[in-house]
């Protein structure tokens, strides 16, 4: 991708942009799509052409039994870093399918921070998507880390998104 293009959103991404970063839309939005993200209290700290990064608070709400965060609640984080990114590259492109078809986690270290997840590969997806033709189905596996405060790996989410251009 072009400098030109990664400094340019079209009027649709940058809507979205706009919406899933500003906290009060984000939190509207997550209430009516994804209730789970609001009870976590998940954010979209960055949202860009080039990646995505969500945080998720240690607290009640998001904790197990073992006084680390849920592994449900990581995983809702992490698929929510690469999520965004793909429908960030989507919007105003016409019509798209996506799906998860595959979803696999590594853990490292107990997650008793808050957690930052990041997913990098905006660059590798808006590629991808501009090469889609009406018809054309393609996948793409997405790396999220996920850090915690001191900056240590906690864990990584392998989320393997499908994507399908409608006509």
């Amino acid at each position: 991708m072009s400098t030109n293009q990664l400094s340019t959103l079209n009027p649709a991404a940058r809507e979205y942009q706009k919406k899933m970063t500003h906290p009060v839309i984000f939190w509207l939005a997550m209430l009516i799509k994804l209730p789970s993200a609001v009870f976590w209290r998940l954010k979209v700290k960055k949202l860009d052409q080039e990646a995505c990064e969500v945080s998720i608070p240690y607290f009640w709400r998001s904790q197990n039994p073992f006084r680390s965060i849920y592994f449900a609640a990581l995983a809702g984080a992490a698929e929510l870093s690469t999520g965004a990114l793909c429908q960030l590259a989507l919007a105003g492109r016409g019509s798209f399918s996506m799906l998860v078809v595959d979803f696999r986690a590594e853990y490292y270290k107990k997650a008793n921070t808050k957690i930052i997840f990041a997913c990098d590969q905006g660059l590798e997806l808006f590629e991808r998507i501009d090469q889609m033709n009406p018809g054309d189905t393609s996948q793409l596996t997405m790396v999220s880390t996920g850090k915690n405060t001191s900056g240590e790996v906690v864990a990584k989410f392998f989320v393997t998104w499908s994507f399908k251009r409608k006509n």
